[in-house]
């Protein structure tokens, strides 16, 4: 075939062409040409990430253009910023030629000192640890912000460590108008914490560029291009199997074959091929690289692979006992035959997959004397120590003292700058030796405790300490501090009881510590959690933490505290909650304290949601998505997300918001104790959107979960939620059972503002039973529980409640009060409520005339069309028909195009659903996925003014 004129190909390359990624190159091409952006490149090891960052910047007009690389490494030091720093340091000559930095760029001085002399003067450190880790957050920023233009690339990200993801999500919030970002990350290790926060940046979701395997005609284009000749399909197709059209791995094959014979000879024998096995191709080609040098090389190489992707001359020299001149010689020979390449005036090995390969060629044996070696070597270097790479190679040596010493200070070292997934990691590690002293395991076991609740290290970390507290005779005080990080771990995985009753355990044994004993007795008084302690209880819990807190003196303690007691007053609908809330807001010590702010803002909103105050949810879920954004504190992403949906959910906004509670269940969540909310989000749209089979199962799901960990939140919604459901479904028997099984909670609680709409519930399905007198006490109950409550949603459940028990003798009154009810509603912006209301109220009125109620059914009508709320819509067109009131289009039939008459499909679905199969059967018979399943039977439902699948069986029965 006819060839182009070589050029030259990238480091370590044999290439000297890009194949195939021409889509690729151009995505990134438009992205760094339109800064600020973000890109992410992300395939598996050797697809080609870094090559095709490379062809990016050969590319012709962007070869000078200004770029910042850094490389995260596998065994990266627990400090902050690592591969940004060294990022940082390629630009000293910059600095020096331009004018100086933003002042605030000086607190980044004593991280860089290469660069101290071209930056401003270092700045007073913050006494507050977070704080200062924003302040650096800040100063890098505006140094790339000074830098700028420019592209800040970033290699094997999944490789950084949580301090750098989460500057990165900073970044992401913050990013310079003149700089574009590209981090390059393998797909096989998982979700990148990243990842939500690119999905969100002001400047617009990061572009992905996902780089697949060749294809058989790309591997064999890549071929010619590295032999020069035509490549038969003989050859081809052998090579493209035996690689899987990894780019890495077929140059490492043909490097091989080059070798062993002439290039033009290579086409002709496939032959050659076999003897590679596809399993361990890779492995078999670096071995053979490896086997090609002598054996000082060798010897020296297999050091090479112990110490690190750049191994350091001077540290090489030292574990091997090699002079300069054998190292250099070495390092030659191994970048001779492509196992090692040149990357910034330093040798590295091409790829972690070689490196892997090579440091498994050394015998165990070999391998532990070379990471003692190294170790010692390391140790004896300038400091800083690297405790990290300390702590792994004397953890690969089998030298447990030494490796727990390092492992310890790691973990020190990671927490002290906040990140504490990271400490926890080390101290987990550490933990897994069953040859600690006891001193030494209780002593990490406390920092662990500390560390697992915010590194979310939670499955690992729980029973460490269940052993640790089961076994060990520990002092009090640290028994207590024990007990207080188990219940947080257990409460934070869902837990609720086992976690609620651990902190009860811990309270006495914290009697001397009142710091510690202020913030577990501020836990105890949160109302929301636990079933069986009434509020009562909770309020004296928080009047003991209040005096634990001034004992203290401890002003984050009593800021806790103070959140606690908001929170508590704002879930009984107290007035006062709003006048402490507002002052926390003002309060500079919790706008100092980002985490706390985060959670507590997130808390209040979700607190405000219960009682129906939703303009205050909205404000302060606006606020704590703000705090959570600024202060980089991705572990609450998903919180965020959920209280969201929530909120959207409570205003009617319910467009695409089943298929994002779907996403929300489907994450794996960081935090479990979120699970049943999402459930029960999931479960209340299905009673409006979806089959009310489905509805069922699922609100069941949430009951016996939360009854199994004793969650009364959202025990008693979800009770109440398939009480209401029931109700829709003419089963007023079972609507009156769950609830009153939802009351028995609310008593035991002492809470009757979450219990009113159970009430309301409860005298509907009386009243249905021909049994509304017995519920008079009952409403009198709620009337005196709700006394001087702000609860939008409890005022209009007992004007509702009491509007049933009026309506058998005085009808005026009852729509009175059924209108109050719809008012109450209405303006606190509860659109799913004020349909119901409104529903509820033009019934009645249709009662008297088709024109007094009609206009209150169609206004119900549009707000649940609004909603997508298809079963309610199926209800409410069925009792406009039986009154002779008008539906509007499009309601009239269905979907305008069908009319009242199911389409095809819907028709052959929904005559599938009536034999009694299930969605997932229906999809697999019909070849459909689940999800179009369910919308079908959904509309089915909706245009024949149905409720429930089971209805279905009747009315099928005729002819279409």
């Amino acid at each position: 075939m006819p060839l182009g004129p070589a050029r030259v190909a990238p480091s370590g390359s044999l290439s000297d062409v890009l194949i195939g990624r021409r889509a690729e190159l151009a995505l990134l091409r438009a992205v760094i040409g339109s800064p600020p952006s973000l890109a992410l490149i992300e395939g598996e090891a050797g697809i080609g990430k870094s090559r095709l960052v490379g062809e990016l910047f050969a590319t012709p007009g962007l070869a000078g253009i200004r770029r910042l690389v850094g490389q995260c490494e596998q065994l990266q030091e627990p400090l902050p910023l690592s591969p940004l720093l060294d990022a940082f340091r390629l630009a000293g000559d910059e600095l020096a030629r331009s004018r100086p930095p933003n002042p605030v760029v000086g607190v980044l001085a004593p991280l860089l000192p290469e660069l101290a002399e071209h930056l401003p003067p270092p700045l007073p450190a913050l006494p507050d640890q977070r704080a200062e880790r924003h302040r650096v957050f800040r100063a890098a920023v505006a140094l790339l912000d000074h830098l700028g233009p420019l592209v800040l690339v970033l290699e094997d990200v999944h490789w950084a460590d949580g301090g750098t993801h989460d500057f990165l999500a900073f970044l992401a919030a913050h990013q310079p108008k003149n700089v574009s970002v590209i981090l390059t990350v393998r797909t096989e290790v998982g979700l990148l914490p990243i990842r939500e926060a690119f999905a969100r940046a002001p400047s617009g979701p990061a572009r992905t560029v996902s780089l697949t395997p060749l294809s058989l005609p790309e591997v064999e284009e890549l071929a010619q291009s590295i032999l020069r000749a035509e490549l038969p399909r003989t050859f081809a197709a052998p090579l493209y199997e035996k690689t899987g059209g990894i780019p890495f791995v077929v140059e490492e094959v043909l490097r091989t074959l080059l070798e062993q014979l002439p290039a033009s000879e290579i086409p002709g024998r496939p032959d050659v091929l076999a003897e590679l096995a596809v399993p361990t191709v890779l492995r078999d080609v670096v071995r053979q690289r490896l086997s090609s040098l002598d054996d000082p090389a060798q010897e020296i190489i297999g050091a090479a692979a112990v110490i690190g992707m750049t191994p350091d001359d001077h540290v090489l020299a030292e574990v091997t006992g090699s002079g300069a001149a054998g190292i250099a010689k070495a390092l030659a020979q191994a970048q001779a035959v492509g196992l090692l390449h040149e990357e910034d005036g330093r040798c590295r090995f091409r790829h972690a997959l070689a490196r892997q390969i090579v440091y498994e060629s050394v015998p165990v044996s070999g391998r532990r004397l070379l990471h003692l070696r190294t170790a010692q070597a390391l140790e004896s270097g300038a400091a800083p120590r690297p405790v990290a790479r300390l702590a792994h190679h004397y953890r690969q040596a089998g030298r447990t003292a030494e490796f727990v010493g390092h492992a310890e200070a790691a973990a020190d070292t990671a927490f002290s700058h906040g990140n504490d997934a990271t400490a926890a990691r080390f101290l987990l590690q550490a933990l897994e030796l069953g040859e600690l002293s006891r001193e030494v395991r209780v002593r990490l076991a406390v920092k662990l405790g500390r560390a697992a609740v915010d590194g979310l290290a939670h499955t690992e970390a729980v029973p460490i300490l269940e052993r640790l507290l089961a076994t060990e005779p520990l002092p009090t005080h640290l028994r207590g501090e024990l007990r207080f990080a188990l219940g947080r771990l257990l409460r934070q995985q869902g837990e609720t009881r086992a976690g609620h009753l651990q902190i009860e355990s811990a309270i006495e044994d914290l009697a001397d510590r009142p710091a510690l004993l202020g913030r577990a007795l501020a836990v105890l008084s949160a109302p929301e959690t636990v079933v069986d302690r009434h509020v009562s209880e909770h309020a004296a819990r928080c009047d003991q933490a209040e005096e634990a807190a001034r004992r203290s003196g401890d002003r984050d303690v009593g800021i806790a505290v103070r959140i606690a007691r908001a929170s508590l007053l704002l879930e009984q609908g107290d007035p006062g909650s709003w006048r402490l809330i507002d002052e926390l807001l003002r309060d500079d010590g919790l706008r100092a304290a980002p985490r706390e702010h985060a959670r507590a803002c997130l808390n209040w909103a979700q607190g405000a949601l219960h009682i129906g105050r939703l303009e205050r949810a909205e404000a302060l879920l606006a606020e704590g998505r703000q705090v959570v954004d600024q202060a980089e504190y991705l572990r609450l992403a998903e919180i965020v997300e959920l209280v969201t949906a929530a909120v959207d959910h409570a205003a009617g906004r319910w467009e695409g918001l089943a298929d994002r509670a779907r996403r929300l269940e489907g994450t794996g969540a960081k935090v479990g104790a979120a699970s049943l909310d999402r459930r029960l989000l999931q479960a209340t749209l299905l009673t409006a959107t979806g089959p009310a089979e489905e509805a069922t199962a699922r609100l069941g799901d949430v009951i016996a979960i939360a009854e199994r960990v004793g969650s009364v939140w959202p025990l008693i919604p979800a009770l109440m939620t398939l009480s209401r459901l029931l109700l829709t479904l003419d089963d007023a028997a079972g609507a009156a059972s769950y609830a009153t099984a939802a009351l028995a909670h609310v008593r035991s609680k002492g809470n009757w503002v979450w219990g009113a709409e159970t009430v309301l519930c409860l005298v509907d399905a009386l009243d249905a039973l021909g049994e509304a007198g017995e519920a008079a006490e009952l409403v009198e109950e709620l009337n005196l529980g709700i006394a001087g409550a702000d609860a939008p949603i409890a005022q209009a459940a007992l004007l509702s409640a009491r509007a049933v028990l009026a309506r058998s003798r005085d009808s005026l009154e009852a729509d009175r009060l059924l209108d109050a009810a719809l008012a109450t509603l209405r303006a606190a912006g509860l659109r799913y409520e004020e349909a119901l209301a409104a529903e509820r109220l033009g019934r009645w009125r249709c009662e008297r005339s088709a024109a007094d109620g009609g206009p209150l059914l169609e206004g119900a009508l549009r707000l649940y069309g609004g909603m997508g709320a298809d079963r309610d819509i199926a209800r409410i067109c069925r009792v406009m028909r039986q009154n002779g009131v008008p539906i509007p289009y499009p309601w009239r039939g269905g979907r305008p195009s069908h009319g009242q008459t199911l389409s095809s499909r819907e028709r052959e679905v929904a005559l599938l659903a009536a034999e009694g199969r299930t969605n997932q059967e229906i999809a697999t018979e019909l070849f459909l996925s689940r999800r179009t399943v369910e919308s079908h039977i959904s509309s089915a439902l909706r245009k024949l003014g149905l409720l429930s699948r089971k209805e279905l069986s009747t009315l099928l029965g005729s002819d279409p």
